[in-house]
């Protein structure tokens, strides 16, 4: 008898495997911080014999290499993958035993990379789900446009081909288990369907239902930004991550933490966004531990920039140091907790701004107010409509762009508050000021306020 459990990363919208029998387990796509596997390994009462990768991660530093060599299980990466660390290369066609009668087999799914390989897990003669990794996804396929502008084109076609092999090699009945897809900037659109099949995924993926031209252009129209942090992230699985360094960090008092600020390194409040408007640390910037911190801060935060952490307390400052090692921001340099009152030399360091809703911005445009309206959407998500008059700076380039703001004060909305109010802690410690509006914007009434809504763009 067979299992499957899942190890979600709901931050990174990514999910890793650990399948097995009645005493032995393969573990797919493993994230950095391996205890959770283990965990789930002993749970299970198996031991780790096989970890696998699908291919080289753009957008989180993976396990594998630690999880293998702690567990002494076979790592197994695709052949062509390029990589500096001792494993054991598979090939398509590959296949290891995992358990008595239990058998993982590789298929190379050329597309999100050029090496990527999916995995077959089969029971007997019957075949039971296939590991996707970053090919064939829920209503959608990996994006082929992280390796290089230049292959793009052909990593597109490929991921075309890969998922009609998929299709056309496995039965219906096959589960669908992809890595990315569930929030990851890694998939090419995001879906909501919590699981699938192979039969399922013939009547709606775009990559199975669409000529392999339409399907091409239109994977290649939608593709939204890359984050910043993804070039960074290959590199370090290719060399080999180095293990999981989760002790606390060193604590910063009131002048450390005011010097940190003064040298122009980032000093990041973790409390929620309610908290820090209403008072924070002068020239603080707030990223909510409970949000998608990992993938926001990895994307403004200068790569390799001094990290302090601001938190309510420790519990708060140890999940964000775990959620940050999954992108390579490995070491916070100091930490403190409590209150911004203890962090600062004196009441002059302490500042706030406003938050407001979309009403009072009704209220103060009908008054006259000149009011500077930043959208900090990206643009996919404006190409549905926009605030008539805002300016849009999309909140990944809002730390290069601060100066191309008009002069004034500035109201800042996302589609929920969130990044509104990360933006508005950007703008607030370059001295604008700023209101953050913590709205929803899909429930704006459209008689409050003009909504643009473009024309579609021909195709």
């Amino acid at each position: 008898m067979y299992f499957i459990d899942t190890i979600e990363t709901q931050s990174l919208g990514n999910h890793s495997y650990l399948a097995g029998g009645p005493s032995a387990a393969v573990v797919i796509d493993p994230p950095r911080d391996v205890d959770r596997i283990i965990a789930a390994a002993t749970r299970r009462g198996v031991r780790i014999a096989y970890v696998v990768e699908t291919h080289v991660h753009n957008d989180y530093i993976s396990g594998g290499l630690e999880l293998a060599r702690s567990t002494g299980a076979r790592y197994l990466v695709p052949v062509m993958a390029s990589v500096a660390f001792d494993h054991t290369p598979i090939a398509d066609g590959g296949c290891v035993t995992v358990d008595d009668g239990l058998t993982l087999r590789a298929l190379a799914t050329p597309g999100h990379t050029p090496h990527h390989m999916a995995y077959v897990l089969g029971e007997g003669s019957r075949e039971i789900a296939v590991f996707t990794g970053g090919s064939l996804l829920h209503e959608t396929v990996g994006r082929p446009d992280l390796i290089s502008p230049w292959m793009t084109g052909r990593l597109a076609r490929a991921q075309y081909a890969s998922a009609h092999r998929l299709a056309d090699e496995l039965d219906d009945e096959v589960s669908v288990l992809p890595t990315h897809g569930f929030g990851s900037f890694c998939s090419s659109t995001q879906s909501a369907v919590g699981t699938t099949t192979i039969g399922a995924e013939r009547q709606r993926n775009p990559a199975l239902i669409k000529g392999v031209d339409v399907f091409v252009a239109e994977l290649l129209g939608g593709l939204d930004d890359i984050p910043a942090y993804y070039p960074h992230i290959g590199p370090v699985n290719a060399a080999g991550p180095p293990p999981v360094d989760l002790t606390p960090p060193r604590p910063a008092d009131p002048e450390q933490i005011a010097v940190r600020l003064a040298a122009g390194e980032w000093v990041v409040d973790l409390r929620n966004r309610v908290d820090f408007a209403d008072e924070h640390v002068a020239g603080s910037l707030n990223f909510e531990g409970t949000g998608k911190l990992a993938t926001y801060l990895a994307w403004l935060l200068p790569w390799g920039r001094p990290l302090t952490l601001l938190a309510d307390d420790s519990q708060q400052i140890a999940d964000a140091q775990r959620e940050l090692t999954r992108v390579g921001i490995d070491r916070p340099v100091a930490a403190a907790t409590g209150r911004p009152t203890q962090w600062v030399r004196g009441k002059n360091d302490l500042t706030s701004f406003p938050r407001a809703d979309f009403t009072a911005l009704a209220a103060a445009q009908s008054l006259g107010k000149a009011a500077v309206v930043l959208d900090v959407r990206r643009d996919s998500e404006r190409s549905s409509g926009y605030l008539d008059g805002s300016v849009h700076i999309p909140i990944h380039q809002l730390p290069d762009r601060i100066d191309d703001l008009p002069a004034g004060e500035v109201w800042v909305h996302c589609v929920s508050g969130l990044r509104a109010t990360i933006a508005a802690s950007l703008l607030d410690a370059a001295g604008r000021d700023v209101v953050a509006i913590d709205d929803t914007f899909e429930d704006l009434p459209s008689n409050l306020l003009k909504i643009i809504h473009p024309a579609p763009a021909d195709t």
